[in-house]
């Protein structure tokens, strides 16, 4: 069974290049992919800029998501804005971990973990959406800080682990540095992703550890993608499948 995740920072559902507020734009470009789990960071909070809409349960309703689990990390006078999972599975176990150093700007990481269903059973998926800090060594000490945190540190190298989100990784280097060395790989190759109207940067990614099959990842190139906000998506398919057959034969 391929499982799908898609990593995006939505920017409050402002577009990158007009700057004007349509979440309906977030809602057709996801839909047009049918991810099975969604890592959204800068989804807004009731906002004045946002029309006050409270976006998680926006994004759950249109497309035929039901389960959210939401995490502000940035208020405001009025509303804020933070990291979203949201999934067509049951998620529960929903953490979060401070990864704001010092007096810098409020980071996190949120944390769950959904039970995918296979066919003639299912399987638990541990889910990790990020925000990283724009300093280097912010998000190498946050990246230390998650590594560290439980429940992340007590699970067995074979769980299947997706960690998503928005890393500000301007030069591809933290994956190398902080999470291949613990067992993780990057889904695809690095993919430029900001911003989003002529990528350069490959500031989102999606990384994987344990019993998943990474297949193909990318970014959509459409008009859509380029304008719906200043990032562009990162989209992986994950095969669960594989895993199920392996484990089958080793138990005969």
């Amino acid at each position: 069974m391929k499982l799908r995740i898609v990593t995006w920072n939505i920017h409050k559902g402002i577009g990158g290049v007009d700057r004007r507020y349509r979440i309906e734009r977030i809602v057709e470009l996801l839909e047009s992919y049918e991810p099975d789990v969604a890592l959204l960071q800068e989804v807004a909070d009731h906002t004045p800029m946002s029309r006050f809409d409270y976006q998680v349960e926006v994004l759950a309703d249109k497309l035929g998501m039901p389960h959210a689990a939401f995490r502000p990390e940035h208020r405001f006078r009025v509303g804020g804005y933070g990291n979203a999972i949201l999934s067509r599975w049951p998620i529960s176990d929903v953490h979060h971990v401070d990864l704001t150093i010092g007096r810098r700007k409020k980071r996190g990481v949120l944390q769950a973990k959904t039970r995918v269903r296979l066919n003639g059973g299912s399987r638990t998926v541990f889910l990790h959406n990020m925000h990283l800090g724009l300093a280097g060594s912010e998000r190498g000490q946050q990246l230390e800080r998650f590594l560290r945190s439980h429940p992340f540190a007590r699970l067995h190298e074979r769980t299947p682990i997706v960690v998503g989100g928005d890393l500000n990784d301007l030069w591809g280097s933290l994956g190398p540095k902080f999470l291949l060395p613990r067992g993780f790989r990057r889904a695809g190759a690095l993919i430029n992703t900001f911003p989003a109207i002529l990528p350069v940067r490959p500031l989102d990614a999606i990384f994987v550890r344990g019993d998943l099959t990474v297949g193909r990842a990318f970014c959509p190139r459409s008009r859509l993608a380029g304008q719906a906000s200043d990032h562009r998506p990162v989209i992986a398919e994950l095969d669960l499948t594989a895993i199920k057959r392996r484990l089958t034969r080793q138990r005969g």
